[in-house]
């Protein structure tokens, strides 16, 4: 996705060979052009898939999640990272936050994955696929189906395509970043 790519680029700050920060177009300011962009190539890339609802976690994953939504004229979820009280009966399961570098227990209400569903997950970032491991856990607790796994900017050098891949997932992601030197963003050849 060129434009996507340039965006990296041209705004992406390389903070060290691992973190990419994107907070002025994804993860704090929100572009929301770009963020439409995003959705409806997600859309194409499951155009096959029936798809019921779309699931992310809070909060960075929530602007492409909703964009895609809309496009496929679905609900969009997200996975609470510290569950109201308001919220009594759930699914829950604990994931390793790699940029936070600490544990999240996350929750969704169990009326919002219903047994059945076919479930589209998205997500701002790829590492080691931990989020999204987690996010499939929720999806089984609810006897629902992972369809696809759709990720805005993979770390293409960490092992979570491999892990998901592994795992028999559906996986698309809109960049790849296959290296962070020096400040340098390398990115993969555009699809």
């Amino acid at each position: 996705m060129k434009i996507l790519h340039d965006t990296i680029l041209k705004d992406g700050l390389a903070l060290s060979d691992s973190i990419l920060k994107v907070d002025s177009f994804i993860n704090h300011q929100i572009d929301p052009k770009l963020m439409n962009l995003v959705g409806k190539e997600f859309v194409k890339r499951f155009q096959d898939k029936k798809i019921d609802k779309v699931l992310t976690i809070e909060a960075s994953g929530i602007a492409p999640a909703m964009i895609t939504a809309l496009e496929l004229g679905v609900p969009m979820v997200f996975a609470k990272k510290h569950k109201p009280i308001t919220m009594d009966n759930f699914y829950s399961t604990t994931v390793y936050s790699f940029t936070k570098e600490k544990n999240y227990n996350l929750t969704v209400s169990k009326e919002f994955i219903k047994e059945g569903e076919n479930i589209l997950l998205i997500d701002d970032f790829l590492s080691a696929g931990n989020a999204i491991l987690g996010l499939r856990d929720i999806v089984n607790q609810g006897g629902a189906n992972v369809v696809g796994v759709g990720i805005v900017i993979e770390k293409g050098f960490k092992e979570g395509r491999k892990n998901l891949l592994k795992e028999g997932f559906h996986l698309e992601s809109l960049a790849i970043v296959e290296k962070m030197e020096k400040g340098k963003i390398t990115l993969n050849k555009i699809k």
